[in-house]
């Protein structure tokens, strides 16, 4: 029933080499991240000089769970972890909107990619920072849907 969907999909994320090619295989891969969550912080607009300016802000995402033993009675305490998540928007057109409409609190829908970076802190040390960069679409409140123009 799915085998053929499964098969089209496989098979435009990887070139199999043919029998004549050389030996190496081309390969696609994934970078894709969404998150449903809260707002932390209103967001910021940065530009360093000669980059492209950026809005940034922090978003929570939670995870609940009940534990004891009676769980198909819903009795045990009910335990939460909540992430942060560091949100840049690079594109022109969703970048301002993010800036001027995103507001803490709100909730929202991020769909981007994972990106891993190094910086200098203020004593030199450097520290690593794992960022969510956002891609063609934000919603907020999840009553508006923005695109990048």
């Amino acid at each position: 029933m799915f085998r053929r969907p499964v098969l089209q999909v496989l098979h435009q994320f990887v070139r199999h080499e043919s029998e004549v090619a050389s030996s190496f295989v081309l390969e696609r891969s994934l970078n894709r991240v969404q998150l449903l969550g809260r707002v932390g912080q209103d967001p910021v607009l940065r530009q360093a000089e000669g980059k492209n300016p950026v809005t940034i802000f922090s978003l929570a995402t939670n995870e609940m769970w009940r534990s004891g033993e009676s769980e198909e009675y819903q009795m045990g305490d009910i335990s939460q972890k909540t992430t942060w998540h560091r949100i840049s928007v690079f594109r022109p057109g969703l970048r301002d909107v993010a800036y001027q409409y995103v507001k803490k609190g709100s909730r929202i829908y991020v769909e981007g990619k994972i990106d891993y970076g190094e910086y200098m802190d203020k004593n030199n040390v450097r520290r690593q920072a794992t960022t969510i960069i956002a891609g063609k679409n934000l919603v907020i409140n999840v009553f508006f849907s923005f695109k990048s123009l």
